[in-house]
């Protein structure tokens, strides 16, 4: 042979390779996903066999109501694996049936708070009281299906939306009448009043008919699902509404500040002082530990620390 090829041949090769790219590349997709896979698989395996960190005591109480304050006594925490402690020494009585608004700078401790009342983690030294009995002697389980709450960082479940509403509380999940109260609370009627078929309506686009909603949209329908729950001991409302404006986000709090107290605490972490105002009882943290607490008023006839985050956020609204 010459070495050399006809213009037929280099055509014929162009071809074949180009045939032979496609197989090639989706069999490196292939294998790709299915090192994903397996490696999801191995997580979530893991994820099955992990031990929860806190375990009922023998002889655990079951919560049945808040009538008495909440007490932080000399709490310590820090992080596992870490020696900073995020909150250091805190003593707090927080009072029964208030609207309690905690604030602070990034860092100070304010989720943490909330983590440790929800059992997600127990103190590293100190403790928490509720009524007058240890945090650690209640039942875990027990404790959390009293609990409730809305969040800044949400799932967005792309269930119907009865059900995105509904897996709020489990045991109601189809009960159509304790979700469309839910909704209600929450102020999201008009979410729901611009979905196709209303609460049926598939969400989502990855799914056939499925419709996208915005975030604003998918946080109202996360603040109602907090609200499944009618009768919670806790409720945790942390930067819920971050995705509403202040005039919105004021709005809602004001209707529900209203219905907010009882045998529970209703427990308020935001940025935004036009809400927090509206709170019985304000938490200031910083370093660590507790700066200040007490009511709207005397917080800004205090003219401490507060009071000048306050002035600031008012200065720049005007």
């Amino acid at each position: 042979m010459s070495g050399r090829i006809t213009l037929g041949q280099f055509v014929a090769f162009t071809v074949y390779l180009a045939m032979l790219n496609w197989p090639v590349f989706a069999l490196g997709w292939v294998i790709s996903l299915f090192q994903r896979g397996m490696a999801s698989f191995r997580r979530i395996v893991e994820i099955l066999d992990v031990v929860p960190a806190i375990q009922s005591l023998p002889g655990a109480l079951r919560p049945a109501r808040c009538r008495g304050d909440v007490e932080f006594r000399e709490l310590t925490f820090a992080y596992p694996g870490t020696d900073a402690p995020v909150l250091r020494g805190v003593r707090l009585v927080v009072p029964a049936g208030a609207l309690v608004a905690v604030v602070g700078g990034t860092g100070a401790g304010k989720t943490t708070v909330v983590k440790l009342l929800a059992k997600l983690y127990e103190p590293t030294s100190g403790m928490i009281l509720v009524d007058e009995t240890p945090l650690a002697r209640v039942s875990a389980d027990e404790w959390r299906k009293r609990l409730s709450g809305a969040f800044q960082d949400f799932f967005r479940f792309e269930f119907r939306a009865r059900h995105t509403v509904g897996v709020g509380d489990l045991a109601r999940l189809d009960d159509v009448a304790a979700v469309a109260a839910a909704v209600d609370r929450a102020a999201a009627n008009d979410v729901v009043a611009q979905l196709p078929r209303g609460l049926e309506t598939q969400l989502g686009p990855t799914w056939p008919a499925g419709v996208e909603i915005s975030f604003g949209q998918w946080q109202k329908l996360a603040l109602a699902r907090g609200f499944m729950r009618e009768h919670p001991l806790l409720l945790v409302l942390d930067e819920p509404t971050a995705a509403l404006d202040a005039e919105t986000e004021h709005a809602l709090f004001e209707r529900y500040a209203a219905a907010a107290r009882g045998e529970q605490i209703t427990l308020l972490v935001s940025h935004r002082f036009s809400t927090v105002r509206m709170a019985d009882f304000i938490v200031v943290l910083d370093g660590a530990r507790v700066a200040e607490t007490g009511t709207h008023e005397a917080l800004m006839a205090r003219r401490g620390q507060y009071a000048e985050l306050y002035t600031i956020q008012a200065t720049a609204y005007r």
